[in-house]
């Protein structure tokens, strides 16, 4: 049988599988190996709540979905073109995601009466065989049997062998997508070089799924994506949290600066810690502490020491570490505080995506205390926020909040690397030692007061969390001093403004008929069904604003010469709240708290709603 060869412009694919599967390493090896071909790429990887969740059941189940092609690609992908199904309750939790008459590869061994019930399918109901998957392509292959066959020869035990199969499956599409094996091959020998057993039964079983695509005669067609047509340079597949790390290292060194990183395990944000620890050479200092509270208060010591200090959490810990923000506040010292968003309240859904922590960020401290707020809207986006974020705490002496998500964190996409010099200079207020009246809380044009290192005579000084006397920094109760001070706190962030970019449409005009507005991660998706609906004829414009504090100047301007405004957030409405506040705006909330992103077919939707209305 001949094997003929189909073009494509771009393809979703979706693997699912129990926790244990190794679907999160099956998906994040074909993603970067896409990257390597040249294809542009978007990821959403898809964790289960639970850390051991039971196995076969609809609550266990581990997802990654990838969206690649040789066009732009600005999300993971509404519905699929493949679901790759390892059990029943992959299928069942999946099958609504995958387009009609897309392809389903299933792995029959996970479809045993076990596995049916713990997928909670009715007594005597299978889905591969009782015509429910009709209107699908199905490609069914006993995975686990033919891994365990591979590795008949291994000496492995069944189990030991069958922590293989995600790379037989991994094989399988590799050989669907005709893509080269090489860069998994040096994955697996780098990762197990030292595991001689562990890498050729690894191996072993890649070659497997690859060759069976081309015995097996499951399909007669392969498929073809071509690389995209990307700016020249050097790229690396990068996930948002790994982005948000470099961000950091990159800014200490343009300043001049020791960074220093203390921080407390939390889902999603400990790879920033992960990733920050790998760079000692750059002279970077991490610090597990014991909770949360610990981690942003030597960070805080840090920078009152002159160093960068920086730490990362998310919305429970951000919540532990409000007065110390106060106190950072108060003390008008430079940190860097990410917060990499999760569906809440409280613990509430720790491995989802929600961008509920506006307010917060905004207002979740005691007393009057502005601080300034950044949102990252994709992956690679995130370098470039924390680095802003970090100049503004720099060169303002302030603390500064970078929101992140864990759509944005745990995705990945095509990352170009920035020239050194292509970067905004930072650099620091430092006090002159040579200065004999120096006062500490004596402020510039921008309202800055300057940065005084402890140990150098002449700048000795007293800080705390009471109220300061304008000038002298000495502790004061006096009530217009006290007022003054509120509002130099104020304005001084306020004067921020000035140094930022003015706000701009990312596509369309004032004269647009309906304005989107976005912030943060909801990016890709407006960007995406923006484009397919001025394909269509309808004309709409995209916003989406980085600078949440303050705003840009001149964003009530923009906001003014449109009629239809529609607002969409992962929360209850707290961004279209603030721009009704603000600007007195009739903006439309569009809102989803279900723990997902959005997908760019409901924005849609919603545009032509209100269009039509």
């Amino acid at each position: 049988m001949s094997i003929t060869s189909e073009k494509l412009k771009k393809v979703t694919i979706l693997f699912a599988g129990d926790s244990g599967d190794g679907i999160q390493l099956t998906g994040t090896q074909f993603s970067n190996t896409a990257a390597l071909y040249g294809n542009d790429l978007s990821t959403f990887p898809d964790f289960p709540a639970e850390i051991r969740a039971p196995i076969g059941t609809i609550a266990g189940v581990s997802g990654f979905q990838i969206n690649f092609g040789s066009t732009e690609i600005f999300t993971p992908g509404d519905a699929s073109d493949v679901l790759v199904a390892m059990n029943a309750a992959a299928l069942k939790k999946n099958i609504h995601r995958l387009k009609k008459r897309g392809t389903v590869i299933v792995n029959t061994s996970g479809f045993d009466k076990r596995n049916l019930k713990l997928a909670q399918y009715p007594d005597g109901e299978n889905p591969l065989e009782d015509g429910s998957l009709a209107g699908y392509r199905v490609c069914s292959m006993d995975v686990t049997k033919l891994t365990r066959e591979s590795l008949a020869d291994s000496g492995l035990g069944s189990k030991e062998r069958d922590r293989s199969k995600n790379m037989f499956v991994l094989g399988f599409v590799y050989w669907m997508y005709n893509r080269d094996l090489e860069y998994t091959i040096d994955f697996l020998k780098q990762k197990f070089g030292k595991k001689p057993a562990i890498l050729e039964s690894n191996l072993k079983v890649l070659k497997a799924g690859y060759h069976f695509g081309e015995t097996s005669e499951t399909f007669t067609s392969r498929y073809e994506v071509a690389p995209a047509d990307m700016p020249a340079g050097t790229y690396r597949n990068i996930m948002g949290n790994q982005a948000t790390a470099i961000g950091l290292i990159a800014a200490s060194q343009k300043a001049g600066l020791e960074l220093y990183f203390g921080g407390y395990p939390i889902t999603p944000a400990s790879d920033i810690l992960h990733e920050l620890s790998r760079h000692k050479n750059f002279g970077v200092k991490t610090f597990q502490a014991e909770d949360e509270i610990a981690g942003i208060c030597t960070s805080i010591g840090a920078s009152f020491g002159g160093a960068l200090g920086a730490t990362a959490t998310s919305g429970p810990g951000m919540a532990l570490k409000g007065e110390a923000l106060g106190l950072a506040l108060m003390l008008e010292i430079p940190l860097v505080v990410i917060n990499v968003q999760r569906g809440g309240p409280s613990t509430g859904l720790p491995t989802k995506t929600e961008q509920a922590d506006l307010f917060q960020a905004l207002y979740g401290r005691n007393g009057e205390a502005p601080i300034p707020v950044l949102a990252s809207q994709t992956p690679s986006d995130c370098f470039y926020t924390a680095y802003e974020a970090c100049r503004i705490a720099v060169e303002h002496m302030t603390p500064v909040i970078m929101l992140s998500d864990g759509y944005v964190a745990n995705g990945a996409e095509p990352w170009r690397f920035p020239k050194s010099d292509a970067l905004d200079s930072i650099t620091p207020v430092f006090a002159d030692k040579d200065n004999n009246n120096y006062l500490p809380y004596k402020r510039d044009e921008k309202l800055v007061r300057e940065w005084a290192v402890p140990g150098v005579e002449g700048l000795e000084h007293r800080l705390g969390g009471l109220e300061k006397q304008q000038d002298t920094g000495n502790v004061s109760y006096d009530p217009d001093n006290h007022e003054q001070m509120v509002k130099i706190r104020a304005e001084k962030v306020a004067r921020i403004a000035d140094t930022i970019p003015a706000q701009d449409l990312d596509s369309g005009s004032s004269k647009s008929g309906i304005l989107v507005v976005g912030w943060g991660s909801t990016y890709g998706a407006i960007k995406t069904a923006v484009r397919e609906l001025s394909t269509e004829g309808y004309d709409v414009a995209h916003m989406q604003i980085k600078y949440i504090n303050p705003l840009p100047k001149n964003l009530g301007d923009l906001l003014s010469q449109f009629d239809t405004i529609l607002v969409p957030e992962m929360n209850d409405g707290q961004l279209v709240s603030i721009l009704r506040d603000k600007y007195l705006v009739d903006a439309k909330g569009l809102n989803k708290i279900k723990g997902i992103p959005f997908e760019s077919r409901e924005i849609k939707e919603a545009v032509i709603e209100l269009w039509n209305a």
